[in-house]
């Protein structure tokens, strides 16, 4: 059974950092592509930050130079440093999973990030 636990959010102030983890499990990590969206009330689901398999990653422009995506395949996770942080980077971060072939996906439950005075 593959789960995808996320960790590490809550309430930080403008120009605050937070980082966020995913420990997965029930796959094979290396086979997969690691990702995280965040859907913020009324709003689309949106790519955040994308690492692939083979390490290279890719940002959504909004985050680009503030956040850092990162994964560990000793430990299985993926991680988010989140930098420079503003209200509408407000949402539910979700970590997601896809294989790098078959393309089956996986979703976590999300953590809530607020940036808020």
């Amino acid at each position: 059974q593959v789960q995808l636990v996320e960790s590490g959010g809550g309430l930080v102030q403008p120009g605050g950092s937070l980082r966020l983890d995913c420990a997965a499990s029930g796959l094979t990590f290396r086979l997969y592509n690691m990702g995280w969206y965040r859907q913020a009330p009324g709003k689309q689901r949106e790519l955040v930050a994308r690492i692939f398999s083979i390490g290279s990653t890719n940002y959504v422009d909004s985050v680009k130079g503030r956040f850092v995506i990162s994964r560990d395949s000793a430990k299985n996770t993926v991680s988010l440093q989140m930098n420079s942080l503003k209200p509408e980077d407000t949402a539910v971060y979700l970590c997601h999973a896809d294989h790098r072939t078959t393309m089956r996906e996986y979703w976590g439950q999300g953590t809530q990030v607020t940036v808020s005075a």
